[in-house]
């Protein structure tokens, strides 16, 4: 029976589903073996003929890639730098009990985000003379990116970019409604650490790069604005995307000088230069999709309604659910990615709070009051400058609004979902999960 309270949980459950799927400590350790002076990274052997091995591990994932990390390498280990969430992941039970017995070969630095602070400077600086150490005694170094590294670790591409500067540029990137894509094409353009640029610094080590992916499939070159990775010679000029955006007048000058004269980057190595994505969105889409049709649903993947403006997106998945609902059957439609965004107000939101918010309006409207109910949320854990990671709504979500005085419109014209969900108890808290793969989308219909 598919009863609204049932559709519920059966949505929590998909959603808990999908992050189960998606551990990043269990994928490192997956994808790695050690044997005496053999290691086995993705099926890639490497001779290790007593080279020492070294690691750097950036961005929401960094804490458990790292554990997992150590403990298959073992005393091989030389040393390693993790910049990421650490003093908020102990609400992770499992990370609480890992952080005692991490060994002291990790140098721990909580880097800033969303945006970047004088700790990420400082983890750059780290990184810097970690890579150099590695350089020098030409070993092998292994990286472990995933999402949220852009500004965890970062270093102005010449001195007369200020933190100021940066934080600024990354405020304005972040809220101007562009593509991750094209976002990250403007922070390479002023950074010294993205686009390859600190892989760049041990040009006679090895390099193995491990990636939990938050971007699309075969945009590996992103996540974390790629710190290892060369981009795609084809993405977005950052000329181009200011420009698109509007942002002149709104990003600093040395930020826009920077952007102005940025030069080629270009690498001259012909030692091991390696990368493999253990885990994506596909991941997340398909395991919920499992769970979903154990539960008794219908299931659509909607793998074309991913990154689109969030009012187009949102519009999409709800016409979508809509036409399933003439089947006389229960549907889950499942969507990854990340809606396009821009921040309208001083409100506490996301893009997840906002689309779960719009889906109810959008689905509550004339000859859409069957039941449904829509589960949006990020796999980080995190959502905007909100403490969830999305919300979830159904057909008498509004209405249940209204009676406590609540409105959706005000409510998106301060991008303030937050507030609005919190309200009504039904804000979706994780806490962040260790692992970061984009958002989820899972609608259900009767």
């Amino acid at each position: 029976m598919h009863d609204l309270t049932q559709m519920r949980i059966d949505a929590g459950e998909i959603f808990a589903a999908a992050l189960r799927a998606i551990d990043a400590r269990a994928a490192v350790q997956l994808a790695m073996t050690a044997d005496g002076e053999r290691l086995t990274i993705c099926g890639r052997e490497i001779v290790l003929a007593g080279r020492k091995i070294y690691s750097i591990a950036v961005g929401k994932a960094a804490l458990p890639m790292a554990m997992a990390f150590e403990e298959v390498i073992g005393e091989r280990f030389a040393g390693g730098l993790i910049a990421g969430p650490i003093a908020r992941q102990p609400c992770v039970p499992e990370i609480v009990t890992s952080l005692r017995t991490l060994s002291t070969r990790w140098r721990w630095i909580e880097g800033g985000h969303p945006l970047p602070t004088r700790s990420s400077l400082l983890a750059a600086g780290e990184a810097f003379k970690l890579l150099e150490r590695a350089n020098d005694g030409r070993a092998l170094v292994v990286f472990l990116i995933s999402g949220g590294g852009s500004a965890m670790i970062e270093w102005p591409i010449n001195n007369e970019i200020s933190l100021a500067n940066l934080r600024l540029a990354n405020k304005v990137l972040v809220a101007c409604g562009a593509s991750i894509s094209e976002i990250n094409s403007v922070r390479r353009a002023f950074s010294a650490i993205k686009g390859g640029r600190l892989a760049a610094r041990a040009p006679h080590c090895d390099q193995i790069t491990l990636i939990i992916s938050d971007v699309p499939k075969d945009e590996e070159f992103n996540v974390a604005s790629g710190p290892t990775i060369r981009p795609d010679p084809n993405a977005a000029g950052a000329r181009e995307v200011i420009d698109r955006y509007q942002l002149r007048s709104q990003l600093p000058a040395p930020i826009l000088h920077a952007i102005d004269s940025s030069p080629e980057f270009l690498t001259d190595s012909h030692l091991q230069r390696d990368h493999f994505v253990l885990l994506s969105n596909v991941d997340a889409v398909r395991s919920a999709a499992d769970a979903a049709r154990q539960r008794g649903y219908l299931v659509d993947i909607a793998s074309d309604i991913s990154d689109q403006p969030i009012g187009d997106g949102c519009a999409e998945l709800a016409n979508r659910i809509h036409s399933r609902q003439r089947e006389n059957a229960p549907v889950c439609l499942i969507s990854g990615g990340e809606f396009a965004c821009p921040v309208k107000g001083e409100g506490t939101g996301g893009r997840n709070l906002e689309s779960a918010l719009r889906l109810a309006m959008l689905m509550s409207e004339a000859n859409r009051a069957d039941p449904f109910v829509a589960l949006c949320a990020g796999t980080d854990g995190i959502d905007g400058n909100s403490p969830a990671a999305g919300a979830i709504v159904d057909s008498a979500t509004l209405e249940r609004a209204r009676t406590v005085g609540l409105s959706a419109e005000s409510s998106l014209a301060r991008s303030d979902c937050y507030s609005f969900f919190a309200a009504l108890d039904d804000a979706i808290i994780t806490g962040p999960t260790g692992t970061n793969v984009r958002d989820l989308r899972i609608l259900l219909a009767i």
